[in-house]
């Protein structure tokens, strides 16, 4: 019996302890990330200071009541229903950062594009603003698949999907579900969770990774009690309090990013993208998949191992380029070649 009541001691304190932390974490002042507005860019790219193409269409649809702003892009030609790439943008990105570049692409050969801003981003509808949920996106993803298999110009079974970065890996996960997709495309993705974990443990160390645990831990307890949301930025300067503190995702972030991006992100992300291992579900993607890897990749990096499963299932391409170069310059019109060729070859 008095085992029992020592158990039942120490389970007590335990508990306390952990309430006595989760206050602790979510009341205490002087948590509040100071904000790192990104450097500005020598010039502006092209694409920004252009206005928008005359094929490009504003059109919105909604997910659970929460309206989605989505750019539609179709072809000159439109005698007969067209083929459609639905794209999705990468790590608190929004449709207005790189995706026209490939969009118009796409648009030249005959093909329609829907790119779309995720919910909390940009110009979509959702509180609290950036609230990154992979759940959420894959949510969103559907519907604008949904969306664009409803549209008179649009063929419902000629739809390919498009990701980059952390979105790589949507398509793969909606396409083992989907059977009616017809072809996937993967840019530098997000998919080895294992050589991720492993490339931020080595660049960041653990002290980093616990402090954002932390901060994760008190956006999270602020959501459930209904207090304001605790943010981080996205991209910072090394040693500074970041989700991605590495000079290279600082940089490359500068240069793509939009005049209206948001470089924060409510830190619960930290603790929710636990089980996103698209890796493991291509195995049963029926449709075909290119798969583009950056050699030299700082974010999304992909072990041998991995890339030899990845082989068995997909198309793979290497480039001897970091993660960024691969949107912009020569390394942008060598990966869209590919790709173009990939989507006239299966759509």
């Amino acid at each position: 019996m008095e085992i029992v009541i020592m158990i039942l001691k120490v389970i007590g304190i335990l508990i306390g302890l952990y309430v006595l932390e989760m206050a602790i974490v979510t009341f205490i002042p002087g948590m509040s990330v100071p904000k790192q507005p990104l450097k500005k860019a020598e010039h502006m790219p092209e694409k920004l200071e252009a206005k928008p193409p005359l094929s490009r269409k504003d059109v919105t649809f909604q997910v659970k009541g929460t309206i989605i702003s989505a750019w539609l892009y179709l072809p000159d030609d439109l005698s007969v229903p067209v083929p459609c790439i639905v794209m999705g943008h990468g790590f608190g990105g929004t449709k207005d950062m790189i995706m026209e570049s490939y969009a118009l692409r796409y648009q030249e050969v005959g093909l329609a594009v829907l790119a779309f801003d995720y919910r909390h981003f940009g110009e979509s509808e959702g509180e609290p603003r950036q609230l990154m949920l992979i759940r959420y996106q894959l949510e969103d993803y559907s519907a604008a698949i949904d969306y664009a298999r409803g549209l008179k110009e649009i063929d419902p079974a000629r739809v390919a999907l498009w990701g980059t970065s952390a979105s790589g890996g949507y398509g793969i996960l909606i396409a083992a579900k989907d059977k009616n997709i017809s072809c996937v495309v993967a840019q530098c993705p997000g998919l080895d969770h294992r050589a991720s974990k492993e490339m931020f443990k080595r660049e960041l160390g653990i002290r980093h990774i616990l402090r954002l645990v932390v901060h994760g831990q008190r956006d999270m307890m602020r959501s459930r009690l209904g207090l304001s949301p605790h943010q981080i930025p996205i991209v910072g300067k090394p040693g500074t309090m970041a989700f991605f503190p590495l000079a290279d995702a600082y940089d490359g972030y500068s240069k793509l990013a939009s005049e209206n991006f948001i470089n924060e992100i409510c830190a619960r992300v930290i603790l929710r993208s636990h089980g996103f291992r698209p890796d493991k579900q291509i195995q049963n993607v029926r449709c075909p998949v290119l798969v583009q890897i950056c050699d030299h990749d700082s974010l999304a990096p992909i072990s041998a191992e991995t890339e030899k499963e990845l082989r068995k299932y997909a198309e793979v391409k290497r480039y001897p380029i970091g993660h960024f170069d691969i949107y912009v310059g020569d390394d942008f019109e060598r990966s869209v070649s590919d790709q173009l060729d990939f989507f006239k070859k299966h759509l």
